[in-house]
């Protein structure tokens, strides 16, 4: 009843499968074009619903790729990205802010490309 995405990242094949409900447009509400994760782990877990844009910045993909050292590919369900909450929403900001940025220089016919080399080490805690 799921279908499926596929995505490459980083030279890595990842399959996402949602869960289609009924209602306009909205999956278990989540907005179309947005997917559920998990970030944290234990009582810190918390849930976020990020536009799937997101899955192509590096930053993000980073995120994936340490996901995919703690889990492996088989991991069942939503995303679960383990680092802390407040490192994911730093992330997040950043994405945030590139796309923002983007945004701003198509706009105006303007193309710099702005690469953040940020090193987020979220599972070694």
């Amino acid at each position: 009843m799921g279908s499926g995405g596929d995505l490459k990242s980083g030279g890595h094949h990842l399959s996402f499968h949602f869960q289609h409900g009924g209602g306009g447009g909205r999956r278990g509400g989540i907005p179309r074009g947005c997917v559920a994760i998990t970030v944290g782990q234990g009582a810190e877990q918390q849930r976020f619903v990020i536009p799937v844009m997101y899955v192509n910045h590096p930053l993000f993909t980073e995120l994936l790729r340490e996901a995919e050292e703690e889990y492996g590919f088989d991991q069942k369900g939503a995303i679960n990205i383990p680092c802390h909450v407040e490192e994911f929403r730093q992330v997040r900001g950043l994405i945030d802010q590139d796309a923002t940025s983007y945004h701003h220089h198509h706009h105006h016919h303007v193309h710099h490309h702005h690469h953040h080399h940020h090193q987020f080490l979220c599972f070694r805690a």
